[in-house]
């Protein structure tokens, strides 16, 4: 794990503009690459990276995503060790976890807190958006702490520490692993994070809804529009159908679904179970990239 320090230059007020120092963490990705927040590093001046032997190096940013909030710098240092990776979608509520960061940019080096993952499949609003699929776990995440790993027992990495609330007690935030590590390769091979797409419009079926269309059944998804040459297209979706249910798992509203898709990459395969006129369907559905 890294330290990561940035200076903002903030408008104070017309004629006068004033440094502001902030502080963050981030992971070692791959050779000479740091996984971090994009909100850590977003509209920064100046980067410097702290290694985890003091070393102090200035750090680049070479892309960054709102919406996952992950971003990647390129540091100029040698022999530097990649973190450890899990698999967030093993995780499961009630496990151990922990969080390492710079909680509130402390001298002394990173500190560890321990705690549960309270929750899955969490979406939070922050002023850039809604940031999707994440671990809720009540390991307490302070500022600084922003960038660095969430820590299962064995060690490895599987989740991005990105948020906290500042009302409420034991709730923190982190990007499951497997979307930041996907992201960040993306940033690193195209400049950009690819998001899978399904092709689809739908409405979270209701009483309401149902019984307006005549249909049998009131929970699922509505398909009410298929892209034309889209993956669900492809593989034989009508308007009209109720999605019922993706890779096993019921789909009880739009929100499931959109969850579900945005774990999986482009290419990724979505087996899918519909009903169609009073029968049931299964296919599979490869998941392409979103239009841009």
């Amino acid at each position: 794990m890294v330290s990561v320090g940035t200076v903002r230059l903030i408008r104070a007020s017309l004629f006068d503009v004033v440094p502001v120092k902030g502080v963050g963490s981030g992971v070692i990705l791959e050779g000479r690459f740091i996984l971090t927040n994009n909100h850590v590093v977003q509209e920064t001046r100046e980067i410097e990276v702290t290694l985890f032997d003091g070393e102090k190096v200035q750090g680049l940013v070479r892309g960054g995503d709102e919406v996952y909030d992950v971003a990647v710098l390129e540091v100029e240092a040698k022999g530097l060790k990649p973190i450890s990776l899990g698999d967030s979608d093993e995780l499961r509520v009630g496990q151990m976890v922990m969080a390492v960061g710079n909680p509130l940019g402390l001298a002394g080096g990173p500190t560890v807190t321990t705690g549960v993952v309270s929750a899955l499949n969490r979406s939070v609003s922050t002023p850039s958006g809604i940031l999707p699929s994440l671990i809720q776990t009540d390991a307490a995440i302070n500022p600084g702490n922003s960038g660095g790993p969430l820590l299962d027992s064995g060690g490895s990495a599987v989740g991005i520490n990105t948020a906290i609330v500042p009302a409420a007690q034991g709730i923190g935030f982190a990007i499951p692993i497997n979307i930041a590590v996907r992201a960040g390769k993306d940033i690193l091979e195209i400049g950009r994070v690819r998001r899978p797409w399904l092709g689809i419009y739908g409405v979270t079926l209701n009483r309401g809804i149902a019984n307006y269309y005549g249909l049998a059944i009131e929970k699922g998804v509505l398909i009410v529009q298929v892209e034309r040459h889209g993956p669900a297209a492809s593989s034989g979706l009508r308007s009209g159908d109720v999605l019922l249910q993706v890779d096993d798992k019921p789909v009880g509203d739009l929100t499931d679904l959109l969850q579900e898709v945005r774990m999986k990459g482009v290419g990724s395969e979505l087996k899918d179970q519909v009903s169609r006129s009073g029968q049931i369907y299964a296919s599979t559905i490869v998941l392409q990239e979103s239009p841009r």
